[in-house]
């Protein structure tokens, strides 16, 4: 947007804190073709447990809550899947916002904490 209001490359290097050649070539991409995303797909080491897996793996977290992951690593590895790793369970479990938790003890309701309650 700088460059269309026609601020100079280092004002504009400035303004998002990179360096002017930066600036300059994705001006020039802008321009040439319209469009600055990476066409690059695919790029990194392929996932082991894929969508289904996860899934799965959900479905055994969900029927036992207490498990540990090397019981949870069992069950998975014991399907028709590859055979999984801890690490990569525990990796995908933190990955889909299933992280362990210990229940919080907490003290019963007195019989002055139930009449309060019911006042």
């Amino acid at each position: 947007m700088t460059r269309r209001l026609e601020t100079i490359i280092t004002e504009t290097a400035r303004l998002v804190a990179c360096s002017r050649s930066v600036v300059v070539s994705i001006h020039a991409k802008w321009k040439n073709v319209g469009d600055t995303s990476s066409r690059r797909q695919g790029v990194g080491r392929p996932l082991v447990i894929k969508e289904k897996g996860r899934r799965r793996l959900s479905r055994l977290v969900k029927q036992n809550r207490s498990q540990t992951v090397a019981q949870l690593t069992a069950h998975y590895n014991a399907g028709p899947s590859a055979s999984v790793p801890e690490p990569t369970v525990q990796r995908t479990l933190l990955d889909m916002g299933l992280c362990s938790r210990r229940p919080t003890r907490v003290p019963l309701l007195t019989k002055r904490h139930r009449q309060l309650r019911l006042q």
